[in-house]
């Protein structure tokens, strides 16, 4: 394990020849533009260009060729018209004799991990952003030069893809396979922090941009290993993971979180605060919750170089980069790996068992608190992921449910299940899918084949309740069989009536559940609640009182079980009668010895 500095010169590697090259410069850091050269060497007479409209793994349409500035073509001295089919696709008329050359430039100010960023600061793109398809040529090999910034020749560049030909901090020509794999290793661009270590005998590398003084990174690495070497024993023992070597890049932001995996690496974001610190304790369990989430983060993109990038819904074989590609099983891809980032966390020692058991609360009480769960089975939830998950609105917990979060429960179910039988786990079906579908593509009936294989029975019915229904899971008989005390407690205020809201000067509405007392007084997202009326018991008693948090309600309304909301609507005052409920519960876990002793529990 090391934090060593920039590499030395790479030798050029023997690889075929490319028959798309790409060259990439920073055009302008204060304008945010990246330019880019295609030189296709034996174009179609009619040679077709598209850029994509989405990104594998994150599921929704997001039209990067709206940030693609004019586009000229030549081919050396003639200008050749391109002519703009649709929103992303052009088509050149050429002499198909001769090299084709494109040049663009695109706009970068997306700083999250699904496009392109650049500023005089740092720089990151996304193959799918930036370098358009050749069609009729994305199976042939590809080539791609990143040039450095003549104003910052301090910067460096990671990425994961093969190099060919670089310099020490990194620039210079790589090589990729094919078109899926040069948008499948993205760049990242500036002064960022490095360090290295070894997984599985596979080098892993990791590079942070944005990291304060403070930023511990000998601790990151010192877990993200024990992550890594966690994950590889899962699915392969003793074995080694499908790839040569790894990449994690993290962008350290003021307010952010999130990730993105890729086949040899991952891009994440992260709030500094979140980062380890020199003068943190030494146990991931007593540290802020922030840092133990981004250890979860790590986890599960990682775990996704296995779940979802190598096997993967058959339905994402081939991917179709202009329009949705929709799949029933993101339970199965999203959810099962996010059963296993915090249990990985658990098995790699970085928390106990109470703190594993206080992140399975939370992902229980997300998914009892949103009525969408008795409306959408996650089989549907994954399938909708285009217009739903991607695209929340204020009736998003009321008609859909999260793939992830009750994915993982589905997940926490088969596998209590199938270890309170004692013939097998949910880990031992998971490698046998692996060896079944190569690491390739597989389909919901593989994964119910498997678990009949190696259980001694067809699980039919429960995937038919859990995965395809929308009743209640059996959570509470499972982990108390494992000797789990399920415990009940108060809710939060907000919870009891129904709301989730906003209390940056005064309280806005911003979600309104179905069947909560909210609901049922007529209150509405987007609704200012103002204040509250009470009956006037005694003569001076006030009869109504200015709400400015919501846990001033309780303080107003005393005793009175019925009290008036004094609420603001498109500029009208409206009085709405809410009854106040009786104290509602969310659950929490708590180990018990017969539970963390187990030779069944999850955790070990």
């Amino acid at each position: 394990m090391s934090t060593s500095p920039a590499r030395t010169r790479r030798k050029p590697a023997a690889a075929p020849a490319p028959a798309v090259r790409y060259d990439v410069r920073m055009a302008s850091l204060g304008g945010h533009r990246f330019g880019v050269q295609i030189r296709i060497e034996q174009p179609a007479a009619t040679q077709r260009v598209s850029l994509p409209a989405w990104i594998p793994g994150s599921y929704l349409i997001r039209e990067f060729a709206r940030h693609l500035l004019p586009m000229h073509a030549a081919q050396g001295r003639t200008e050749r018209a391109c002519t703009q089919i649709d929103k992303s696709t052009w088509d050149i008329d050429c002499d198909p004799r001769r090299p084709l050359v494109l040049r663009y430039e695109v706009y970068a100010f997306d700083n999250s991990v699904r496009t392109a960023w650049l500023d005089s600061e740092r720089g990151f793109f996304n193959g799918s952003s930036l370098l358009l398809r050749v069609h009729g040529h994305e199976e042939a090999p590809h080539e791609l030069t990143v040039h450095a910034p003549r104003e910052r020749r301090d910067w460096q560049l990671a990425t994961a893809m093969t190099p060919v030909d670089i310099d020490a901090q990194g620039f210079g020509r790589y090589q990729a396979a094919d078109y899926a794999e040069l948008i499948d290793h993205p760049v990242e661009l500036g002064t960022f922090w490095r360090g290295d270590f070894t997984a599985g005998g596979v080098p892993h590398r990791f590079v942070v941009a944005g990291a304060p003084a403070s930023f511990d990174g000998a601790r990151l690495l010192r877990d993200a290993q024990k992550i890594c070497e966690a994950a590889i024993r899962f699915w392969h023992g003793a074995g080694k993971p499908p790839f040569k070597h790894y990449l994690f890049m993290l962008n350290a932001v003021g307010e952010g979180y999130g990730g993105l995996e890729h086949r040899a690496s991952t891009a994440l974001i992260c709030a500094r605060r979140d980062l380890p610190r020199h003068d943190s304790p030494a146990s991931a369990a007593r540290v802020g919750d922030g840092y133990v989430t981004l250890l979860g983060l790590i986890s599960h993109e990682y775990f996704h170089a296995w779940n979802v990038k190598r096997l993967r819904p058959a339905e994402f074989t081939r991917y179709d980069y202009q329009s949705e590609n929709y799949t029933r099983l993101l339970w199965f891809f999203e959810g099962f790996t996010s059963y296993y980032d915090d249990l990985l966390l658990r098995r790699a020692g970085l928390i106990d068992d109470a703190a594993y058991l206080k992140l399975l609360t939370k992902t229980i009480n997300q998914v009892l608190q949103a009525p969408g769960r008795h409306v959408q089975s996650v089989a549907q939830a994954s399938f909708d992921a285009w217009v739903r998950y991607y695209r929340p609105d204020e009736n998003t917990p009321n008609s859909t449910i999260s793939y992830y979060t009750k994915g993982a429960l589905v997940a926490l179910c088969f596998d209590l299940t199938l270890r309170a039988e004692g013939r097998t786990t949910l880990g031992d079906v998971m490698r046998a899918l692996w060896r079944r579908c190569a690491g390739g593509p597989m389909t919901e009936g593989d994964f119910a084949d498997t678990l009949a294989e190696l259980a001694g029975r067809r699980f039919d019915t429960e995937i038919a309740d859990w995965v395809h229904g929308t009743g209640e899971l059996p959570l509470r008989g499972l982990l108390e069989a494992q000797g789990v005390r399920v415990l009940e407690e108060p809710s939060q205020l907000a919870q009891t009536l129904g709301l989730r809201v906003a209390e940056d000067n005064g309280i806005t509405l911003k979600v309104v559940l179905d069947g909560g007392a909210a609901a049922d007084a007529g209150l509405a997202a987007g609704d200012e609640w103002l204040g509250v009326e009470l009956p006037a018991e005694k003569p001076g008693t006030p009869a109504a009182w200015r709400l400015t948090r919501l846990d001033e309600l309780p303080l107003y309304a005393g005793a009175a079980r019925r009290v008036t909301a004094l609420v603001a609507r498109d500029k009208r005052l409206l009085r709405l009668p809410l009854a106040l409920p009786e104290k509602s519960t969310t659950w929490r876990l708590a180990p018990t010895d017969s539970s963390t002793e187990a030779p069944t529990w999850p955790g070990r």
